[in-house]
């Protein structure tokens, strides 16, 4: 008997929840975006330099990493929802403490426990949207929640520059109120009884990170997830603001505007690629936004003005758009609907914040030792580098329904 094909994805609507998560991704990014452009100058303005304004981006990232287990084991007990509005909730409250940040240290102190809150609703996001998410519109579905991010991304830096010169702590507080507000959205439109599963549902299998590992799919994400961390989350926002500051100009809506530029090319990315990928398959896109990213990243430390800077920027989004929603679809292909795949998808989040943690704080010190064009050009290469494993690695998008629920690899070694 022939097994069914993977429902066409142009019929099949994304659940309202996820579009409750969409809304939610939006003010989350709008908000995390009023601070980017300032955070590294307002560490700098306790008196350090590079490598330790770096550090206070590593160690949100480093918390994130730490507390990545816990948080997945979490999300098993308690579900989703809680932990999501218990993350944002720790993120706001570290947030508003971080714009009454007297020193260095305290500011390290806060943006560290933020880093907690961070992982909580992100993971549980993630858990929400692999679930929810209909097997054939995966790539779209991620693509979405990615656009989100990124267009809330595309104002958040602009506004935040400009909320920059009334003041350094301004935009922190005012993230902290888009936290709360990204909180209610949730808190009122998705109830904990539209999550439960049945009565009579059963018991999902877990989907664990060693058996993952099996897979070179999964194996290649992880390395694609670590190039991603320490180029996007880590290096972009570390060590464009200070580089826009040192060879630009100092106005922190310089910084806010190229920031800006980057996520409104990246979200151009996204959407073009979450639909392709659906129809094409998620290698062509892995492959390609690493490629394009890592060049236009290296040619960025190059750069000597801010047309230029803008053109690079444009292309770098592109890139790295093409990227993130694929690389998610397929991290959902490899665990499917019909398994667990908390611990699976914890250690990828984990790859992606170990990067964040080492880029900022290696490039950082390639700044301080006074080379801006080396610090891009590592980034660059790694993210070129991690287009090797991809290569190599199988592609993930469902050809079944069967494959849908149950995960890609795992029908795989059945039918072998």
């Amino acid at each position: 008997m022939s097994t069914p094909a993977l429902t066409h994805p142009e019929r099949v609507r994304i659940p309202r929840e996820i579009w409750v998560l969409v809304a939610s991704a939006f003010v989350i990014a709008l908000g995390f975006g009023l601070i980017t452009p300032v955070l590294p100058q307002f560490a700098q303005s306790f008196g350090v330099g590079a490598t330790a304004s770096a550090i206070v981006v590593s160690v949100f990232a480093f918390f994130r990493l730490v507390f990545a287990p816990a948080g997945g084991s979490l999300i098993g007990r308690v579900g989703e929802r809680p932990i999501y509005l218990a993350g944002l909730l720790i993120v706001a409250a570290s947030t508003a403490a971080t714009a009454f940040a007297q020193s260095y240290w305290q500011l390290l102190v806060f943006r560290g426990l933020g880093g907690i809150g961070s992982v909580m609703f992100t993971v549980s996001a993630t858990a929400l949207i692999v679930r929810l998410a209909p097997p054939s519109i995966r790539g779209r579905v991620s693509s979405a929640y990615g656009s989100a991010f990124l267009i809330g991304g595309i104002g958040g830096p602009a506004v935040g520059g400009a909320l920059g010169g009334l003041g350094l702590r301004v935009p922190f507080l005012a993230y902290a109120g888009a936290l709360v507000l990204a909180a209610a959205l949730v808190a009122i439109f998705i109830s904990g009884a539209s999550l439960r599963p049945a009565p009579d549902a059963p018991v999902l299998p877990v989907f664990t990170a060693r058996e993952a590992l099996q897979d070179n799919a999964y194996r290649a994400g992880l390395v694609s997830g670590f190039a991603n961390g320490w180029a996007n989350f880590g290096v972009r926002n570390a060590i464009i603001p200070l580089f826009v500051a040192a060879n630009i100009g100092k106005e922190p809506w310089l910084a806010g505007a190229v920031l800006a530029i980057y996520a409104g090319g990246n979200a151009v990315g996204m959407n073009v690629a979450g639909r392709l990928s659906d129809r094409m398959g998620r290698r062509p896109f892995i492959i390609g936004g690493l490629a394009v990213a890592g060049v236009a990243t290296i040619a960025t430390g190059l750069a000597s003005s801010f047309p230029v800077l803008v053109v690079l920027s444009i292309i770098a989004g592109l890139g790295s758009g093409a990227l993130n929603p694929s690389q998610q679809a397929a991290m959902a292909d490899i665990v499917g609907q019909g398994r667990n795949g908390g611990p699976a998808l914890a250690s990828f989040q984990m790859s992606a914040d170990a990067g964040a943690i080492i880029g900022p704080i290696l490039a950082g010190a390639l700044v301080d030792s006074g080379s801006f064009a080396l610090a891009f050009a590592a980034t660059g290469v790694l993210s070129l580098l991690a287009t090797i494993p991809w290569a190599r690695a199988r592609e993930t998008l469902p050809r079944t329904d069967a494959e849908a629920r149950s995960g890609t690899e795992a029908v795989e070694k059945a039918a072998g």
